[in-house]
């Protein structure tokens, strides 16, 4: 009996070890798996890569910066990377909101109204067409697909043109509708919400939701919209900042100075430079000013958007 038992241990024991020296050799596999390949070279190469883009995009923003804080004497007079002789940022802010009579605020308030209403119904309907897109099955649904892709594909500036052709002709120009509705189509929110449908909503789930008498409409909105939420925020991260962005549409479509978003509005005090220099220096912080606002945007959704861009790009 003591034979047995003893040897019962030994087995156990053996188990055991091979069991832990299993698990080590799983890790160990998997971290070669991931250093297979990296030399102190590539790390290198890459980083310098990285630093080099990051510094390509931070310099605009860092010359932004500096530069609204001198005055116009100073913006032409020192280096443009380092501050001026006196340092105005409040007094250039004060310009900029009292200039024209105030118009900045009218713009920002415009550039408010056409990205902020225009992403989120954008962002409504291109989760609404991708869903049905991913989870029904209708004769012409490739061709959607391939619709929706050269959508995608066609720069903005190549339907500006057409557009207000279109709008003039019923009469929709220089009016808040002629830079609202062409914000509410999205393409790529559309083809993004698809491919995120297809993969983190179950059919099982929708079938469940069926049998339990859910409609069609109840089981979009009560089933499938909280599972594309991080697909959602995605979308209306990139649809407000293409919105508020927007240039060519806002340039076409209005004649109005207070219809006018900030882009418009900034390159209209641009213009004014060669008579007024002062103009360079509201323009300025007016580009200041207006990336405030992204910059916040884009820190509050940060995570979100990051895992809009990941989950769902692969099935468990």
């Amino acid at each position: 009996m003591t034979t047995s038992n003893t040897t019962q241990d030994t087995t156990t024991t053996d188990e055991r070890r091979q069991a832990s020296a299993a698990k080590r050799a799983g890790r160990e596999t998997r971290a070669g798996a991931r250093d297979a390949g990296r030399k102190p070279t590539t790390t290198i190469l890459v980083t310098a890569i990285l630093v080099i883009v990051a510094i390509y995009f931070l310099i605009p923003v860092y010359w932004v910066i500096i530069n609204a804080t001198k005055s116009t004497e100073d913006l032409f007079g020192t280096s443009g990377f380092w501050f001026g002789d006196s340092f105005q940022l409040w007094e250039n802010v004060k310009a900029v909101f009292a200039a024209n009579s105030g118009i900045f605020p009218r713009w920002g308030l415009n550039s408010v109204l056409y990205a902020g209403v225009g992403s989120v119904l954008a962002t409504y309907f291109a989760t609404a067409a991708g869903y049905a897109l991913a989870k029904y099955r209708f004769p012409g649904r490739r061709f959607v697909y391939v619709l929706v892709l050269g959508g995608v594909l066609v720069p903005g500036t190549a339907v500006a043109l057409p557009l207000f052709f279109l709008f003039s002709s019923i009469g929709l120009t220089n009016t808040y509708w002629a830079v609202l509705i062409p914000s509410l189509v999205s393409p790529f929110g559309l083809f993004l919400a698809s491919i995120y449908a297809s993969a983190a909503v179950p059919d099982e789930l929708l079938e469940a939701g069926r049998i339990d008498g859910v409609g069609e409409i109840g089981l979009f909105h009560r089933l499938a919209l909280p599972q594309l939420t991080p697909a959602i925020v995605t979308i209306v991260l990139f649809q407000f900042v293409a919105i508020w962005n927007n240039y060519m549409l806002p340039l076409v479509m209005l004649a109005d100075e207070k219809l006018y978003p900030i882009t418009l509005g900034l390159d209209n005090w641009r213009a004014q430079t060669d008579r007024l220099p002062e103009f360079y220096q509201l323009t300025t912080t007016g580009a200041l000013l207006s990336v405030i606002p992204l910059a916040i945007l884009i820190l509050v959704l940060q995570r979100f958007w990051r895992g809009g861009l990941t989950e769902g790009s692969v099935k468990g």
